[in-house]
């Protein structure tokens, strides 16, 4: 039927839960220009005669089960604009065929399970591209050594195993905005380019790159996002880092990142992910972070600068998957990943107090500063991060008492004060009952703390203390009356002695003609007693 539609410019069935096979016979609508059949249930290959590629601009079969190769065909298809094969089945290489496609603007060939090489017949014919997607698919080797698109507006070659380094001729795409080589095998350092790209969101995460942080990235001055994390970068954050004043997202976790965080960063006030985590960096944290403006609930939104319309205006999708380390797990997010704000300086050797001023940031959903050296008390205001989801202290030195307003915080779901040196009793209140319930383990290695919901009541544990003493005292009375009375008669009796010799010389020379005697019968008894045993022994 719909192929006697020869005057059918525009055929969309897309969103449908249509099944079975592409349908055939729409070859003979020459007039086609616009086809889509996304987000359905079809099944089978892409065959020939399913599409007339005479005036065909816009080609999408994405969100389908599509199975069997990109077929060549598609090469004769000269006019095409936009082709979207993505979230389908498809395997094989990709045809040299596509280097055909000199119009193209779009091409997305992602979430398949595509391998093999891209060479440069593939790329360097399509001078008019502006956003290529390969990712999610099984790509591998070198990027190639020529790419014609310098227009290009989003390279997103993420979750493949690309290798080796990054061309030197991404320089040379001026109009670059989304950067995303992620979940590679890159390696090596960042391409130094002499001019000031216009990338907002470079996204180098998991890959091999190594060398000292990039002093290319001073250059960079529109990023919004930069995720360079899990990597060997090294060396110490530089100060310039706080004249990137439009980022929102910087995440540098588990690479060798070391020396102190400049207080410079603290000049990010639309910044709103920060981690830090997984890395060496000491010193202590900075005390001007309510600096952070974008981390408050009182930051103002202006208007037109909405992250998500932004990157779907420009780029034309939303990346579908970001991950964020929250509430002890890693967490995916969607387009909310705008609204997620967080602070992650984990892992590190973090030294000092918890600034006062971090519980000026009141719009945090997460808060992990744990397996640090952190010592003193908790802020006593920890309570107005009314925001909070998820806050974690464990594994530091941190001492004194749990301060009562950490129950002010409602939206609370998980919490860890576990390995610290926390004494006193734990604040009475229904969030935090109910997050022992959960997790019981949250006061775990703190001796000093007691009361509900654990079982060791502080009033007992004073106890002892109180009866010991009590004891001491019942036994060490009698004691001292006793030594008392028995010093006292001996000194008394002793004078009274000494004084009656002293004044009695009938007594003194009695007392001394005594000792005469007493001396000359035991001389006489040793001397008789010695004469035997010396007359037996001859």
């Amino acid at each position: 039927m719909l192929g006697n539609c020869t005057s059918l410019e525009t055929l969309d069935l897309s969103n449908n839960h249509l099944t079975g096979v592409m349908p055939p016979g729409l070859g003979n609508c020459t007039s086609l220009q616009y086809f889509s059949l996304s987000n359905n249930h079809l099944t089978g290959t892409i065959s020939p005669g399913t599409v007339s590629c005479t005036t065909l601009n816009d080609l999408d079969l994405s969100y389908n089960n599509l199975t069997g190769d990109i077929p060549p065909w598609l090469g004769n298809c000269t006019n095409l604009q936009s082709l979207s094969l993505s979230k389908n089945l498809l395997t094989g290489h990709v045809p040299s065929e596509i280097g055909l496609l000199g119009s193209l603007t779009r091409l997305d060939l992602s979430n398949n399970n595509l391998d093999g090489v891209i060479r440069e017949e593939h790329l360097v014919a399509l001078k008019n591209l502006e956003h290529l997607d390969l990712s999610h698919n099984s790509f591998s080797g070198h990027l190639p050594s020529e790419f014609g698109a310098t227009g290009l507006l989003e390279l997103t070659l993420s979750s493949n195993y690309f290798s080796g380094h990054i061309p030197e001729y991404i320089c040379m795409f001026w109009n670059l905005v989304v950067l995303d080589l992620s979940d590679n095998l890159f390696m090596g350092g960042l391409p130094l380019c002499s001019r000031k790209p216009n990338l907002v969101f470079l996204i180098l995460n998991h890959n091999k790159f190594s060398g000292k942080f990039p002093s290319s990235l001073k250059n960079y001055s529109s990023l919004a996002f930069m995720d360079l994390s899990v990597n060997s970068f090294y060396g110490t954050l530089p100060s310039w880092i706080g004249d990137l004043v439009y980022l929102r997202f910087l995440q540098l976790s588990h690479n060798f990142l070391c020396g102190d965080i400049p207080v410079t960063i603290t000049n990010l006030k639309r910044l709103r992910q920060l981690s830090l985590a997984g890395n060496s960096i000491s010193g202590v944290i900075p005390f001007s972070l309510s600096n952070l403006t974008a981390m408050t609930q009182k930051h103002p939104k202006k208007p037109g600068v909405d992250m998500f319309v932004w990157y779907t205006s420009r780029v034309g999708k939303f990346r579908e998957v970001w991950s964020i380390v929250m509430k002890r797990q890693e967490l995916k997010y969607g387009a909310r990943i705008f609204d997620v704000i967080s602070m992650d300086l984990s892992l590190n050797n973090l030294t000092g107090e918890i600034p006062d001023g971090i519980t000026s940031l009141n719009g945090l959903l997460n808060l992990n500063l744990s397996w640090n050296q952190l010592s003193g008390k908790i802020p006593d205001r920890i309570g107005a991060m009314e925001s909070l989801e998820s806050l974690d202290l464990s594994r530091n030195n941190l001492s004194g008492e749990i301060p009562t307003s950490l129950t002010d915080l409602t939206y609370l779901s998980s919490l860890d004060l576990s390995y610290n040196n926390l004494t006193g009793r734990i604040p009475p209140g229904r969030q935090l009952d109910t997050l022992y319930l959960e997790n019981q383990s949250i006061y775990t290695g703190n001796v000093g703390l007691c009361g509900p919901p654990l079982e060791r009541n502080c009033s007992r544990n004073n106890a002892p203390e109180h009866d010991n003493q009590r004891k001491i005292k019942k036994v060490s009375e009698p004691l001292l009356f006793f030594y008392f009375g028995l010093g006292s008669g001996f000194a008394a009796g002793l004078w009274v002695v000494f004084c009656t010799l002293l004044f009695k010389k009938v007594w003194r020379v009695a007392y001394f003609r005594l000792f005469d005697k007493l001396y000359d019968k035991a001389y006489v008894f040793v001397v008789v007693t010695w004469g035997r045993i010396t007359g037996k022994a001859t």
